[in-house]
């Protein structure tokens, strides 16, 4: 996979893994960024979610073993999380700080499609090359 593709996807991961743990570590200096949460049990289990993400990504890279399914979770992920983000923001429902982490989430699936695809590719040449 070439190092481009390693670097969006780690970063990706390690994103996850600091947003993600920011939230169950310490919820009241994330709430002060973010603002105040009505249920705070749903934070944490996003958090927890993006932490797993970011884990996978993150070992995946690590271990040069980057899957199409690998890449699929990161591209959905940051897709999903960016249109939340985008949706509830503009309706007043979350804090307009939001519209950042969809910046960064649209940033991430760039690079993380580009992964994805340069994955696919490599799977293919090496099936016809059997």
């Amino acid at each position: 996979m070439p190092r481009r593709s390693r670097i969006a996807l780690l970063a990706q991961g390690i994103y996850y893994l600091a947003t993600g743990l920011w939230s169950l570590v310490d919820i009241e200096s994330f709430e002060r960024i973010t603002g105040p949460k009505m249920d705070r049990w749903l934070v944490k289990t996003v958090g927890t979610l993006l932490v797993i993400d970011g884990a996978v990504m993150t070992l995946a890279v690590r271990r040069e073993r980057v899957t199409p399914e690998v890449a699929l979770l990161g591209l959905g992920t940051a897709l999903g999380v960016a249109a939340i983000d985008v949706v509830y923001a503009l309706r007043g429902r979350i804090s307009p700080v939001y519209l950042l982490d969809a910046a960064a989430e649209i940033v991430l699936a760039s690079g993380v499609g580009t992964a994805a695809r340069e994955v696919s590719q490599e799977r293919q040449r090496a099936e016809s090359r059997k």
